[in-house]
């Protein structure tokens, strides 16, 4: 059974968007709770199926629209903790990574609230299972890199293309689309290839799911179709040429896929 008494708080990654990418776990949290704070991510048909008596309260973000400020959905969840609700705060993906959970972590121990966390199936992994694909490969990529655009530049620190760069590491890019081309700049300045294999990935796991393969030179021109409201995962490397078993085979689809994104 899980642990969820009144008073508590559970920050709850609901996967990618499909509903059967839930972990048992999430569901079983999802329906105990009196109240749902939910992300812009966080899969329509997964918010559709709470019970009438939930309390659903959308604390959406996206890039440049956001509903509410950080503190102000810090405040929210320790006043309905507070008031004895089970509180969950459900985050798109798995609310580790990327999904700022060290602050509302943070402000529910300083108020001496329970918290805890349910991890959840991340954007990168379902984007390359959509695509029939793996994030590394045995001899080619044996590192993954998780970047978020948010990172990217225009920030006080921008990032690190020389360790970005690496030939054998695999880079998944989170809401990357607007950042599409200084990542292909900055990629290929700091010496990776201009035939890397780029997989672009829109509403992963989602009915409208796409893929959009291409190079690492062409990436700008690849998300020029996606829009900014448009969930998009950047999938760079080896691993991503197409689906393959061996290194000679990434390569040889890689040729074909840079043929066609020309």
């Amino acid at each position: 059974m899980v642990d969820f008494a009144p008073g508590t708080v559970w920050l709850v990654g609901a996967g990618p968007g499909d509903p059967e990418l839930l972990t048992r776990k999430a569901a079983r949290l999802i329906a105990a709770a009196d109240v749902v704070f939910y992300d812009a991510l966080v899969g329509a048909a997964i918010v559709d199926a709470l019970a009438p008596a939930q309390e659903r309260v959308s604390v959406g973000k996206r890039s440049g629209r956001h509903s509410r400020d950080q503190a102000t959905i810090d405040a929210m969840i320790v006043a309905a903790a507070r008031a004895g609700k089970r509180v969950v705060r459900l985050k798109g993906g798995d609310p580790a990574v990327f999904g700022r959970t060290e602050e509302e972590l943070a402000a529910c121990r300083a108020a001496g609230i329970r918290v805890m966390i349910c991890p959840g199936v991340t954007a990168a992994s379902a984007a390359a299972a959509g695509a029939g694909t793996a994030l590394t490969l045995r001899g080619a990529a044996r590192r993954l890199t998780l970047v978020t655009a948010h990172l990217m530049p225009g920030q006080d620190k921008g990032p690190d293309w020389a360790a970005l760069a690496d030939p054998e590491t695999t880079l998944a890019i989170y809401m990357g689309r607007a950042a599409a081309a200084s990542v292909s700049r900055g990629l290929i300045a700091a010496g990776r290839s201009p035939a890397t294999p780029v997989l672009v990935v829109v509403n992963a796991s989602l009915p409208g799911e796409r893929m959009i393969r291409g190079r690492l030179s062409s990436l700008a021109f690849l998300v020029e179709t996606v829009s900014d409201s448009e969930p998009t995962m950047l999938l760079i490397g080896e691993a991503l040429a197409a689906p393959a078993t061996a290194p000679d085979a990434a390569r040889a689809s890689r040729r074909s896929d840079d043929a066609l994104a020309v």
